[in-house]
């Protein structure tokens, strides 16, 4: 692979806590991509909000507004991420498609693809910048922008399942399902817009486990124990 889009969960990151960070589980992360640079694999990377902040839950705040705040999570967590890859040896750089400061940097297709030829790691944060429009649909967005091969969804479940793993003890485990199959099944990979998204431009999404041990490097190197979800 030459060029991978990681989708990160919040809730994942913030370990047993639920809440926050698990500075553990996000150096493992970070060590793990750091394989994959050293290899010469150009990573880019999403992160939910989900360890902060899920404003569909609420239902006294104005959804705008909700979503809104929303993606200001998801660039926290990429402000945090981002320092602990560098604190093991990686060069990184956070883009949003909205002005924070001097915080980020403003979000182009030329400016991702400079940063991937330097060897750094790009988070892309604050989502497609609009309500309405979650992580899920920025990581497709983001993966087709950059011509990313593959999305990898590192999520807290193991895969995709034909019915929710953590209350139904016989759900059954995909190992292989096409994304009109999702569609059509309602199989939530992502949410229904990201998957028409990725269905229509034909992004493929590998979906796995993220506390498996070494989980991600054994995605790209082909010891993959989730779901593939093809075109």
């Amino acid at each position: 692979m030459r060029r991978i889009l990681l989708k990160l969960s919040g809730e994942a990151l913030a370990g047993e806590k639920k809440t926050g960070f698990d500075e553990p589980t996000v150096r493992g992360v970070a060590l793990q991509v750091k394989k994959l640079v050293d290899d010469g694999i150009q990573v880019g990377i999403v992160i939910g909000g989900g360890n902060f902040w899920r404003g569909r839950s609420s239902e006294n705040i104005d959804r705008t507004k909700a979503d809104q705040i929303g993606m200001l999570a998801t660039i926290m967590n990429c402000i945090y991420v981002s320092e602990i890859f560098r604190s093991v040896g990686m060069m990184t750089n956070i883009l949003t498609p909205f002005e924070c400061g001097s915080f980020t940097k403003l979000f182009s297709k030329d400016r991702a693809n400079k940063y991937f030829e330097k060897g750094m790691v790009v988070f892309f944060a604050g989502g497609t910048g609009h309500p309405y429009f979650s992580t899920d649909t920025g990581v497709v967005l983001r993966a087709i922008e950059v011509e990313a091969e593959v999305i990898l969804l590192a999520k807290a479940v193991d895969g995709v399942y034909d019915d929710d793993p953590r209350t139904n003890p016989n759900a059954r485990k995909y190992d292989e399902v096409s994304i009109d199959e999702v569609i059509a099944k309602n199989l939530q990979v992502v949410d229904m817009t990201a998957s028409i998204l990725a269905r229509d431009n034909r992004m493929p999404m590998w979906v796995f486990g993220l506390g498996e041990e070494n989980s991600i490097v054994d995605a790209v190197q082909g010891r993959f124990h989730g779901t593939k979800v093809t075109v």
